[in-house]
């Protein structure tokens, strides 16, 4: 039953590397504003954010409904519908032109979008639910690993399929690859059978049961729930803006001097799962709040800097800091509600919770664009970002020193999901 559970986190993983093309979309940005001419749809940079800023709001949305199925129907059918209509879009996307955006924010903004919240929303619970509470964090950074790492792979398959067949052909290739894949992993994906994980005495007692198997209704009402959303927000608005945009950023601070832009999404992708594994690692043992605050300040001071970045070593420490940042939030925000909330309604109180990650990732891609398009550089969306962060920053110390105050010993060890001594 342990080495089941392991298969469903490895399963989980395996989703989320097909299900991460979103991540891989900059590659694809970069060469539709290229003109006809050179093989590219002649679009403006924020024509071509539109379907990566849909997918990222349908994605965020289908997460509340995608949970609540994944807690009733279980997460294998709900996983492979995403599996599925992730394929679907890339295919349906495959049909846009320089004259037709529509097909592109069907395909991908919308259907894949989709696919995206119904396939993300079914891999981390039921995986977490395979273990014991003090391994919420690894088990969590795991899942969401895949999806960070994605772009690895896909970016630079995606600038080949680009530069050997072409924009459609690149998307219907992509398209049958992930149907395929997609669906396989989430024919692994289940939950365990009723009262498997047995909690561990020294991490269980009267305030784990206190906070354990709470309703979203009841989730909503917590000040907890709008601190964490706000600081999510921020975070996600800072670290989609880069993503988003991160091939197109190379070649205009270095004045088109660096062509590998796919190379440096790769990196970031790299670093942004890394930080999934390592910040759920590190904060099961000193606590979420904590590590989000430490995580939120360092992207905030990468963010004041990143307009001075034009050669290659300063994009490596740039991608490494945004991604690492970024990718440890989409690891310790879920392993908080968790915390706090309990398991059993994991998936619609997570749900709820990512609609945060949602706005942040319509207005940080969108809001890039549009100032890049107006004034021919990303830094003011910079500094917009960097003053985000440290909102957050604010707000998870504050979280921190209100929970501190509030609870006593082995309440506040649970709450802020430390390791039980």
């Amino acid at each position: 039953m342990h080495r089941r559970g392991w298969v469903v986190t490895l399963a989980g993983m395996g989703l989320n590397l097909a299900l991460g093309i979103l991540y891989a979309w900059s590659v694809f940005s970069k060469q539709l504003v290229e003109p006809v001419a050179r093989g590219g749809y002649g679009w403006t940079k924020t024509q071509a954010t539109l379907p990566y800023t849909l997918a990222i709001a349908c994605f965020a949305l289908m997460m509340v409904p995608a949970g609540r199925l994944q807690d009733r129907l279980g997460p294998r059918m709900v996983a492979s519908a995403g599996g599925v209509l992730t394929g679907l879009g890339l295919i349906v996307a495959s049909f846009a032109s320089p004259g037709a955006l529509a097909p592109a924010l069907i395909g991908f903004g919308l259907l894949a979008g989709t696919g995206f919240g119904l396939g993300y929303a079914a891999a981390t619970p039921a995986a977490v639910k395979w273990f014991p509470p003090e391994k919420k964090g690894l088990i969590t950074g795991l899942v969401v690993a895949g999806f960070g790492i994605a772009p690895v792979y896909i970016a630079p398959l995606s600038k080949h399929l680009l530069a050997t067949y072409g924009v459609s052909n690149a998307f219907r290739i992509l398209g049958v690859a992930f149907l395929v894949t997609a669906t396989a992993f989430s024919q692994l994906i289940r939950n365990p059978p009723p009262g498997h994980v047995k909690p561990r005495a020294a991490a269980a007692g009267p305030a784990a049961a206190a906070h354990a198997d709470v309703g979203w209704r009841d989730a909503v009402r917590t000040p907890m729930f709008w601190t964490l959303y706000a600081q999510y927000a921020c975070a996600a608005t800072a670290g989609l803006m880069i993503i988003g945009h991160m091939a197109k950023i190379v070649a205009v601070q270095s004045g088109n001097a660096i062509q590998a832009g796919s190379v440096f999404v790769a990196l970031l992708a790299s670093f942004n799962a890394g930080g999934r594994v390592v910040a759920g690692v590190i904060s099961d043992y000193i606590g979420r709040a904590v590590t989000i605050a430490l995580v939120c300040v360092l992207q905030a001071l990468a963010m004041f800097f990143f307009a001075d970045l034009s050669t290659i070593g300063g994009f490596v420490v740039g991608s490494a800091v945004v991604g690492f940042s970024y990718g440890a939030c989409l690891a310790l925000f879920p392993a908080t509600a968790a915390d706090c909330w309990g398991t059993k309604n994991m998936g619609v109180n997570y749900g709820l919770l990512f609609t945060a990650w949602g706005v942040g990732g319509v207005i940080g891609p969108t809001l890039a664009g549009r100032i890049a398009d107006s004034t021919g550089s990303y830094a003011g969306a910079y500094h917009v970002a960097g003053l985000l962060l440290t909102f957050a920053f604010v707000l998870a110390m504050f979280s921190y020193i209100q929970v501190s105050v509030n609870l006593p010993g082995r309440e506040l060890t649970i709450r802020l999901g430390k390791r039980a001594a």
